[in-house]
């Protein structure tokens, strides 16, 4: 292995499929003032699209470009020797929509600060339909997915709930020609937020779900009602409890429990993976395991079902 340092070298990974507008994104980061600490800068450019990086933007920026055109040669000794060759401080990474996420190996000491995924909107419906699982694999460990080009896509509450089913906690940012859209779901939920008890079916728990973690102010004080599965986390405190659903976000492989911490004073009683039907009041509040505020909810009723006829919900449909 070519120069092992300790030395902690930060890496920003700018994922998308070719022509999403990872290299506009960049050049913009690179170019502002907050970006520009003196610092010099690998980029690791693992495509190359039809637009290309100004090198005087290079240049101005301390910033040094490297190409790697094979997945083959994208391996942990390469990226030393690139980071040594070039005595860089830092890495961006524009990499390749096409290769593999999962098997992305950096040098011990590289340390990723932040993973954002840019999706062009106009293309987003025939990758995620042809391509499911890639997509998923670049937006699972985004903490920021941003959809530009989004003049004239009516779909982008569709879009949205497609992301947060894979990644739940991302921010989501959607950008037109004059910048970012301010969209709301409000119009589009399937359920009716002023009822005095909101009822979830299959598709309604999914969708409130996936908007609870992005707008908790929206039902802080609702009454909801739904069908879950009781969970009993062992470190979970007294009298509390999860029920909630399995979900498949891109395919049977890839599975996820939804649900939120649950305060139920008869909980002791329940049986783990038994179905209930639950009603209950929500709050956004602190709570330990979630390290930090969030929704918890606060059962009035809590009773024994029979399992529905659809479990598992499919947000991979």
């Amino acid at each position: 292995m070519f120069g092992k340092t300790n030395t902690k070298i930060p890496v920003y990974m700018i994922n998308g499929f070719l022509e999403s507008g990872k290299t506009d994104f960049i050049s913009f980061t690179i170019s502002q003032d907050y970006f520009r600490t003196g610092e010099r800068t690998l980029l690791i450019l693992c495509e190359e699209g039809e637009q290309e990086y100004d090198p005087k933007t290079l240049k101005r920026t301390n910033t040094i470009l490297e190409v790697i055109e094979d997945e083959e040669d994208f391996t942990v000794d390469a990226l030393n020797y690139l980071a040594n060759k070039d005595k860089v401080s830092r890495v961006i990474i524009e990499y390749n929509g096409m290769w593999k996420h999962k098997d992305i190996q950096l040098p011990e000491n590289w340390v990723v600060e932040q993973q954002i995924t840019l999706i062009d909107a106009s293309t987003f419906p025939m990758y995620y339909t042809n391509m499911r699982s890639m997509v998923a694999d670049m937006v699972r460990g985004s903490e920021m997915i941003i959809f530009n080009r989004c003049d004239g896509v009516n779909d982008l509450a569709n879009f949205k709930r497609n992301v947060k089913a894979v990644n739940p906690q991302a921010d989501i940012i959607f950008e037109g020609k004059d910048g970012e859209i301010n969209m709301t779901l409000d119009e589009d939920l399937p359920f009716d937020l002023n009822a005095d008890v909101i009822e979830l079916d299959n598709l309604g728990y999914g969708i409130w779900y996936i908007d609870m973690m992005d707008n908790p102010a929206r039902y802080e004080g609702k009454t909801i009602s739904y069908v879950g599965q009781v969970l009993k986390p062992k470190k979970f405190p007294k009298d509390y409890f999860v029920p909630g659903r399995m979900a498949m976000t891109c395919c049977a492989d890839d599975m996820a429990f939804l649900g939120f911490a649950t305060h139920f004073e008869g909980c002791e009683n329940l049986m783990e993976k038994s179905w209930v039907k639950v009603t209950a009041k929500i709050k956004n509040e602190y709570f330990a395991d979630y390290e930090g505020a969030g929704p918890v909810l606060y059962a009035t009723d809590v009773a024994v079902t029979k399992e529905p006829e659809k479990p598992v919900i499919d947000f991979s449909a």
